[in-house]
């Protein structure tokens, strides 16, 4: 196994953490004005948008995978458009895979956000208001500092939950070496050839890094809940 360790390429994971970081930055701009709203809102829509948002959970990755590749290929409006005007094709192509990553990773970003606002005292955010402070005040001076443990969340959880990521990426990606090649896609091909040492060597490293991922989202959770007297 130190053998298979000396010549493993790890060109695969280091392509799986950029396009976590990139999505996750992404998918945080994106994010949190929408789960403000969704958790501000008494609008008859919110129910539709919460089921939009969360549809990349319950959905197989093939289906959405498909329609991802489809709505990028050279043949839709949208391709052709980045093709004709930036010369970027975006299909099978690390750029395509961060925009298929921002649709699948979406509900697991915005959720807990909208959770950590829906969870804050409505009074605070009211005496914000009668002070004359506007909503862009109160979201990034009041609401945001009260709601860490959700802000951390939201945002390890969506960058390990894109470091793990197969289904999609594999549809829209492929398995281009140094382009569209992640650690789960390589994992598979591994064990397609039997290469079974060398898959359980990049899923250990994926086990471990997705088991410390949890234990510091549950770690500081359970500190900050210490600090301000919650059990």
């Amino acid at each position: 196994m130190i053998e298979t360790l000396k010549t493993l390429e790890f060109t695969p994971f280091l392509l799986s953490f950029k396009l976590a970081l990139m999505t996750t930055l992404i998918l945080f701009v994106i994010s949190l004005p929408l789960s403000w709203y969704l958790s501000q809102t008494r609008s008859k829509m919110k129910p539709l948008l919460e089921a939009i948002t969360a549809l990349p959970i319950v959905l197989p990755p093939s289906v959405l995978g498909f329609y991802i590749l489809w709505a990028l290929s050279q043949n839709s409006v949208l391709g052709a458009f980045f093709e004709e005007t930036f010369g970027v094709q975006l299909a099978f192509s690390f750029t395509g895979l961060v925009v298929a990553s921002c649709f699948y990773s979406l509900p697991f970003m915005v959720q807990p956000l909208q959770s950590g606002f829906e969870s804050l005292n409505p009074h605070m955010l009211e005496a914000s208001y009668v002070a004359g402070k506007s909503k862009m005040h109160t979201l990034f001076k009041v609401a945001l500092p009260n709601m860490k443990p959700a802000l951390l969340t939201a945002s390890i959880i969506t960058f390990a939950h894109t470091v793990g990521e197969f289904g999609v990426v594999l549809m829209v990606g492929g398995s281009i070496p140094g382009e569209t090649k992640v650690a789960s896609v390589a994992i598979y091909e591994m064990v397609e050839i039997m290469d079974y040492t060398s898959a359980h060597i990049y899923s250990l490293i994926m086990l471990i890094i997705a088991f410390v991922v949890l234990l510091s989202v549950y770690i500081f959770n359970h500190q900050y809940r210490s600090r301000i007297g919650i059990r």
